[in-house]
């Protein structure tokens, strides 16, 4: 077990160099690492959003470019990115949080056509809500979000609908059981859903967006 700190550049690439020395190429590299801060758009300074960002995007894109020259020499390698349903769509108060998973959703789909010829897996997992004590963790932003009177309304519906879901959060256990199947097929599909509340990412997409944003708005705002 190495340290690491994936928002820096000399922690990344001494890790990427232990390994390559100890072991050579790695079969496969799964992509955990994410945070999540809350509040509207409005008022989230930029400097937590960027922080978002260089975890959830920037320093995960960054080792994956460090393993995926060994791979290619290879011939073959799996990268699973841990998305979210929140790759897929997003609700209020985390807008910046979903933003990052988009953008990490994208990246992963050009990975996936670019890394084929090289015999190169792309995979995004997207769960649900997970007992990983999410909730807990963003309790800080979301009492600064509700300090904006304005706002305070619809973030006290958000930590209320969050709340509840995470009643029935699924252990944590179904994502690596996914992890898993996916390293070990011969053929993994691009996306895998799982988790409690995974199934909105298919209702989403067959409703109508007016539909889905007055279901949304109703339970949010």
């Amino acid at each position: 077990m190495l340290t690491l700190d994936i928002t820096d550049i000399q922690s990344r690439q001494a890790v990427v160099t232990h390994i390559h020395q100890q072991f050579g190429a790695l079969d496969a590299l799964v992509n955990n690492a994410g945070f999540g801060d809350v509040g509207p758009i409005e008022t989230m300074p930029i400097q937590t959003a960027e922080n978002l960002f260089q975890v959830n995007v920037f320093g995960l894109i960054a080792l994956t470019q460090l393993v995926l020259p060994e791979m290619r020499k290879r011939g073959k390698g799996t990268v699973i990115n841990l998305s979210s349903i929140a790759g897929r769509f997003v609700t209020p108060g985390a807008g910046w949080y979903g933003a990052s998973k988009f953008a990490l959703e994208a990246l992963s789909d050009a990975l996936r056509l670019e890394l084929h010829q090289f015999g190169i897996n792309v995979v995004v997992i997207e769960p649900g809500l997970i007992a990983t004590r999410f909730e807990i963790l963003t309790r800080n932003s979301m009492a600064e979000a509700q300090k904006d009177l304005a706002r305070a309304p619809m973030m006290r519906k958000v930590e209320e609908n969050w709340q509840e879901g995470f009643k029935r959060a699924s252990p944590a256990d179904v994502v690596a059981a996914t992890i898993q199947k996916a390293l070990d097929a011969r053929t993994p599909k691009a996306q895998y859903l799982c988790g409690h509340r995974a199934a909105s990412a298919v209702i989403q997409r067959l409703l109508p967006t007016n539909q889905w944003d007055s279901i949304v708005r109703w339970q949010m705002t």
